[in-house]
């Protein structure tokens, strides 16, 4: 036998602009972000269309900022709408309907799609670019706190599956991704906290000082206050993009995810509930778990896990959902599944990271189901206590 073998290796430049009123015509972001080789730049524009019912005249402001720049902007259409919400992740249709305007509207590799939405807009549009002609050039602006703070920014585009989160999906990262912090002013208390929950759990495995300002700042997270909340978005993006770039594993070939600390059981808990339970706030939860099961494997310290545990209470997150404790008709405690799963998403041996100090996560291959029950009743009873 013979065999030749070439290393590729590939360089991708990840940016993430952070700015304001991205729809101004004073604001040239957006335009030089679709500065290409071709001029002008045809673009696809895909809008969720609650955004667009929220924010009255948001279309007309698209409209008029790619008038304000004829010679380097060309709408293929008017903005398409699309709904969001992790429902929208269940069904091929939306993928199909962004594909069919593509082929439409002849929307190639030297042209760009922009997806202006949420976290699971963002996934599905994402999903469409990253497949159509094997890739289309992909601006991601995102409009809610977890999607600006986390998953915008990151390199992954999924769709649900088979009972499954995000069990089709690619690893595409984006052109360019545009952080406008105003776009979240009509975000209701719930989602503008949604994402509070990423950014513990990155300050968790990856930075204590981190977690001391969001501790700090709690009182301020608490009533939304914008400088606090910008301070929270930038430095919870620029700790995953550091990840992505220098982990080693941009793509998780591996089987360990870091960055999915608390996600084992959040993932499984959007399931249960039908998707009820929101990702921010599953993965609150998810965390408070796995942080008192590090605490009951003696890896952490019970002040720590205390302190961690009451600052997601104090931001206004559940710890405990009556989902946690659902079983199957023989009995079994369904949220176990959940490991499973995470297991087989990407292969390998189980991998789940842990803490043993705020600030540093580590790797585990398995864990106790039985303090598993017992946190989940600890968090159960905690929850009654409030």
């Amino acid at each position: 036998m013979s065999v030749i073998e070439r290393s590729i290796h590939l360089i991708w430049q990840l940016r993430v602009f952070f700015t304001e009123d991205v729809f101004s015509p004073k604001n040239p972001v957006l335009k030089d972000v679709l500065t290409g080789a071709v001029q002008p730049a045809r673009v696809l524009l895909v809008l969720e269309d609650s955004l667009a019912q929220a924010v009255p005249g948001l279309e007309r402001q698209i409209l008029d900022y790619f008038c304000a720049y004829p010679d380097s902007l060309r709408l293929a259409r008017s903005p398409l709408f699309v709904c969001g919400g992790e429902n929208s992740k269940n069904s091929p249709t939306i993928v199909t309907d962004i594909l069919s305007h593509v082929g439409r509207h002849h929307i190639d590799r030297h042209s760009y799609l922009v997806a202006v939405g949420g976290g699971a807009l963002l996934d599905v549009a994402g999903f469409a670019a990253a497949t159509a002609h094997r890739g289309l050039r992909h601006v991601r602006i995102p409009t809610t706190t977890l999607s600006q703070a986390d998953s915008g920014v990151g390199v992954k585009n999924g769709l649900n599956a088979f009972g499954k989160k995000n069990f089709v999906g690619t690893f595409s990262p984006p052109h360019a991704v545009i952080n406008d912090f105003n776009l979240l002013s009509t975000l209701d208390a719930r989602d503008k906290r949604g994402g509070y929950s990423e950014a513990i759990k990155v300050a968790c495995i990856r930075d204590g000082e981190f977690f001391d300002a969001l501790e700090q700042d709690a009182e301020k997270l608490n009533a939304f206050a914008p400088a606090a909340m910008k301070s929270l978005i930038r430095r919870c993006a620029e700790l995953h993009l550091n990840h992505i770039a220098t982990s080693g594993d941009p793509f998780e070939v591996g089987s360990a995810r870091p960055l999915d600390f608390g996600h084992w059981s959040a993932h499984k808990l959007e399931q249960l509930s039908k998707f009820r339970i929101r990702h921010g706030e599953a993965v609150a939860m998810g965390i408070a778990l796995d942080v008192l099961y590090s605490r009951e494997v003696g890896l952490l310290d019970a002040k720590s896990a205390e302190r961690i545990v009451s600052l997601l209470e104090k931001l206004g997150l559940a710890v405990f959902a009556s989902e946690m404790q659902d079983r199957d008709n023989r009995g079994n405690w369904q949220i176990l599944t959940g490991l499973d799963e995470f297991r087989e998403h990407l292969g390998g041996e189980l991998t789940v990271t842990l803490l043993k100090k705020i600030g540093t996560g580590v790797e585990v291959h398995e864990m106790d189901k039985n303090i598993v029950i017992r946190v989940v009743e600890e968090l159960q009873k905690r929850s009654q206590r409030k």
